[in-house]
């Protein structure tokens, strides 16, 4: 009965000393971690390969006609088949056996699309909906609090609008670059991140201090050479194509993280120059807001100057979260801070303001909702309804479920719609399709819905 009971203890009773130090290892010094680090760069690169093809590049999957017209293009499949009959100078798809199935590039189903947009009827949505004249909408994907899907969230709406037939732009503000890796981004140095579109918006800020100082008869402050190079970087030299056709990237590395370091002593140096407003004044000074329809910002998981750069150029907010108390709670602390940082920001702003008699400072998005991701309803539902009824307005009712299909694209260093169908069970591929489908449908209608506020508001300032 006792050597039962013995059996039976947890494993962290009875632990010898002498078994464990041999378990142990040598300690570990700082060039160990070195070690550990190449070790991990080995397994990253053999781990990106899956996604590669035979000549190093990593290249989008091809779309079958029943993808095309189920999930790209409202049309019947015999319409379709018709309509690229009629067409011979249309794509034409090409089969992988003699009589099978079609399949297309997404370049072709662009092309595809905008044929039906121009000749197809005009009571179906063939393009999406993009008033002319307007900026490109901003949209960050934020949280401090690590593990909550941000980056996929992020990625899976880029590629949804990319199908949906907007030109995208993701811009990658955190430096451990995983959104550059699930889109193959090769970033050598911190010059190839946003750090100089932020040091040359301090430096121009430089100069024209420099330029009052002058006039008052003052020594102007030199520029180092960061900030004398940077004055020459234009926001399109960083921008990446990417293997989809309509997204592009700005990357990150490791080396960006540098920048919660610098901003901060420039700040110092200079206390009138907006760091905020870097972002932001960067990318509509060389024209990067005309040149897309959506730029997505997937920012670090804390509220540093990089964050709060993507915060304040955003348009919309998203924040995930999991249906947990822990999820929740460190989600309204994040808020919280979001309150206490831009509150501050606003007050400290406007003191001079007012006594300058200019406008004062007032941070607003257009939308900002908390997304649940990762959900299980069978364990989760109550939690994530005492969520809402708290939130209210401001957690999506839409949850985003986990499914297989999340876990095995995953495995294969895939987005959920990188990944081939024909590699899963149908059913599961299209039920793990329809959560970020839906996830899709949410954001569409904050983006539409601001988008449209701003045409009625220009068409009104227009008939004043």
């Amino acid at each position: 009965m006792k050597s039962d009971t013995a059996n039976n203890l947890p494993p962290y009773f009875n632990i010898d000393p002498d078994q464990a130090l041999s378990q142990l290892g040598a300690p570990t010094t700082t060039q160990g971690f070195g070690a550990i680090a190449q070790a991990c760069e080995a397994g990253r690169s053999d781990l990106s390969s899956r996604g590669l093809e035979a000549d190093g590049a990593r290249h989008l999957r091809l779309f079958s006609t029943w993808e095309i017209t189920r999930y790209l293009i409202p049309v019947a499949t015999g319409h379709f088949r018709r309509v690229l009959k009629q067409n011979p100078d249309l794509p034409q798809g090409r089969s992988e056996t003699s009589g099978g199935a079609k399949w297309f590039t997404l370049d072709e189903v662009l092309r595809l699309r905008a044929h039906f947009g121009t000749e197809g009827s005009k009571a179906k949505e063939y393009l999406p909906y993009r008033p002319g004249g307007l900026p490109a909408k901003l949209v960050a994907v934020a949280n401090f609090k690590g593990g909550v899907g941000k980056t996929s969230t992020a990625a899976h709406l880029a590629m949804s609008a990319a199908l949906d037939g907007y030109k995208v732009l993701v811009i990658d503000l955190d430096s451990q670059g995983s959104m550059t890796s699930v889109f193959g981004g090769k970033v050598e140095d911190e010059w190839q991140t946003v750090f100089p579109l932020m040091a040359r918006h301090y430096a121009r800020h430089l100069r024209s201090e420099n330029q009052r100082r002058l006039d008052r008869g003052e020594a102007p402050t030199p520029l180092d050479d960061t900030l004398t190079e940077a004055l020459d970087v234009k926001a399109q030299e960083l921008v990446q194509k990417t293997h989809w056709p309509n997204i592009d990237l700005i990357g990150a590395q490791l080396n960006l993280y540098w920048a919660e370091f610098q901003i901060p002593v420039w700040r110092m140096a200079a206390r009138g120059w907006k760091l905020w407003d870097a972002l932001t004044d960067s990318l509509e000074a060389d024209g990067l807001l005309d040149e897309y329809d959506v730029i997505f910002l997937d920012t670090p998981p804390a509220l540093g100057y990089l964050t709060i750069n993507g915060l304040a150029a955003s348009d919309i907010l998203l924040v995930p979260l999991g249906a947990s108390f822990l999820e929740f709670d460190s989600t309204g602390r994040f808020f919280d801070m979001l309150h206490s940082t831009f509150g501050s920001i606003e007050e400290a702003e406007n003191m001079a303001a007012r006594a300058l008699g200019r406008d004062e400072l007032n941070f607003q998005w257009d939308a900002v909702r908390a997304v649940v991701t990762r959900y299980d309803g069978t364990q989760q539902a109550e939690l994530a309804a005492l969520m809402q009824a708290y939130l209210g307005p401001t957690l999506s009712p839409h949850r985003q479920d986990f499914t297989a299909l999340i876990g095995q694209a995953g495995e294969q260093v895939q987005g959920i719609y990188e990944a081939d169908y024909r590699d899963f069970n149908r059913e599961t591929y299209v039920r793990g399709r329809e959560t970020f489908d839906a996830t899709y449908a949410a954001f569409k209608q904050l983006l539409i819905g601001s988008w449209r506020r701003d045409e009625l508001e220009r068409a009104a300032q227009a008939a004043e």
